[in-house]
């Protein structure tokens, strides 16, 4: 996942900081970039600009699809089951988005990514810290 995580966030343009990220920091800049090209989008429907629309939503969806990749439903249980359904509700929005002239869809889409960074974001340092712990010992072992 790290990987892909990083592929994804270097695709919009932070190459620097993906690749010293910790996993953590990497899915607040993921879901940062997706929000931003969320964002972008909106705008370019609103201007009709179909070109600028097809290029941030194409990299909403692909950012959108490294987040919901990065999921370990092994791990995660129910909570990154959750996530899973609101990533896929997201990816179908954007997608919805691309094919329609209404903004609706990617105020839907903004609003449960707002949501889930909210979450994110809100976790704190020590269940972080925990958390990788736990996965670098199941890896190793």
């Amino acid at each position: 996942m790290y990987k892909k995580g990083i592929n994804a966030y270097q695709s919009v343009g932070g190459r620097d900081q993906a690749t010293t990220a910790d996993p953590y920091q990497l899915i607040q800049m993921l879901m940062n970039g997706a929000l931003q090209k969320l964002a972008v989008g909106k705008g370019a429907i609103e201007r009709k600009d179909l070109s600028a629309k097809s290029e941030s939503l194409t990299k909403a969806l692909s950012i959108v699809g490294a987040l919901q990749e990065s999921l370990d439903l092994n791990v995660g249980g129910e909570v990154a089951g959750n996530m899973f359904d609101l990533y896929d509700y997201v990816k179908r929005q954007i997608i919805d988005a691309m094919t329609s002239t209404s903004t609706e869809a990617v105020e839907n889409s903004l609003m449960v990514m707002r949501s889930l960074k909210e979450g994110w974001d809100s976790i704190p340092v020590e269940a972080r810290n925990q958390a990788f712990a736990q996965k670098q010992a199941a890896v190793a072992g």
